[in-house]
């Protein structure tokens, strides 16, 4: 459990918990849901006196549960907010999806597909992106508590930033603004989480780009069927992620304007506010976007199975054509092989090459009465 010390230009990093509230700026308490875990009792006892507020059992059960959504509840002392945010590469080993269901992450970017351990499906490599961790935050008075996996990139990011200010010197710390509150902190790690949705859509969109192409080429049919189907579940999953996202988020801007004690929004709450509004607005575009990526493959699917009903129809056009040049001459020949002792033109010496003469009329005729009746389209004229 780290514990740091957030005051004016100044960071401070304890080891031990301590026994009362800071009189001055606000405290950052760290944990894993392992420690937690571990003895739940004991860590609330510790946070009670390091804060002074008492963490009621259900939210410290909802704090080690490793599938919960995103979720806004807040009481008379304290709020809490839990944010699922993308576990990538590098992150915990076991990881859930956007679903809540416990999935095993790939560890190499670039391969192929990564396989699902509860339904053994194969997602693609842009997509096996989507899994999700939860990040517990309860916001306090004069601290912020956070409760994750065993490592989150954003966490550790701002941990060391955090300790990199303990280092600095009084002329560099001037240099560069610190959290000024809790609800400041929680909002640029929230923020940072989000960012990583946004990273995604590039991906996201070159792999549907391709699949569009492989749908829409005539040259080799499109089997990836089950790898299609699976994106589309992942799209619906972020999108029902970003939506409770957005509603916890939309919960927590109500929680920092009901718990304004003066008449008028001071500066500082002002800031906060115009912070929110960008998470939130940050959110909406993934969703957006999700719902783009779905769109887009409802609509080359749609394609695909137009271009292949309308090369189905070519070929029977053509086969129809085939057929009905064939018939009169087919008529024709069986004519003659009728067993009449006394037929014109049987023993005529030019009988043979009159009969093959008006079968030539006759396909010649029938294709200009097709051509002109548009039953034959120049392949080259369509193109154009």
């Amino acid at each position: 459990m780290d514990i740091f010390l957030i005051s004016d230009n100044q960071v401070t990093q304890i080891s031990e918990t301590p026994d009362s509230a800071p009189a001055q700026g606000f405290l950052w308490i760290d944990a894993t849901h392992e420690e937690i875990a571990a003895n739940p009792e004991a860590w609330r006892d510790a946070i009670a006196r390091a804060t002074g507020t008492q963490i009621y059992e259900p939210h410290l059960t909802d704090a080690i549960n490793p599938n919960h959504p995103s979720y806004f509840d807040s009481t008379q002392d304290y709020g809490m907010v839990i944010f699922r945010k993308l576990s990538l590469n590098g992150d915990a080993d076991n990881v859930t999806d956007a679903n809540g269901s416990s999935t095993l992450e790939s560890t190499a970017p670039q391969s192929a597909t990564v396989e699902s351990a509860s339904s053994k499906r194969r997602i693609p490599a842009a997509l096996s992106k989507l899994a999700t961790q939860p990040v517990m935050f309860l916001i306090m008075d004069r601290a912020l508590i956070t409760v994750h996996e065993r490592y989150s990139r954003t966490i550790s990011a701002t941990r060391n930033r955090l300790l990199d200010f303990c280092n600095r010197s009084e002329k560099a710390l001037h240099a560069t603004r610190l959290p000024t509150s809790p609800e400041d902190l929680l909002l640029r790690l929230i923020n940072a989480m989000v960012d990583q949705y946004l990273d995604l859509r590039q991906p996201l969109t070159t792999q549907l780009d391709r699949w569009q192409r492989a749908l829409l080429d005539p040259r080799r049919p499109f089997k990836d069927w089950l790898a299609l189907l699976d994106a589309r579940i992942e799209l619906r999953k972020l999108e029902n992620l970003c939506e409770e996202q957005h509603d916890a988020i939309q919960e927590l801007r109500d929680y920092f304007v009901d718990t304004e004690d003066g008449l008028e929004i001071s500066r500082a709450k002002d800031l906060l506010l115009v912070r929110i509004h960008d998470v939130m607005e940050h959110i909406t575009r993934v969703l957006n976007h999700a719902r783009r990526l779905e769109s887009s493959i409802e609509s080359a699917v749609q394609i695909h199975f137009s271009a292949v009903a309308h090369r189905t129809n070519e070929i029977m056009r053509t086969l129809t054509v085939i057929t009905a040049l064939f018939m009169p001459l087919t008529l024709i020949t069986g004519i003659f092989g009728m067993n009449f002792n006394e037929m014109p033109l049987l023993k005529n010496n030019a009988g043979f090459w009159i009969t093959m003469a008006s079968m030539g009329v006759i396909v010649i005729a029938m294709l200009l009465f097709f051509q002109r009746r548009r039953y034959l389209e120049n392949q080259i004229i369509d193109r154009r």
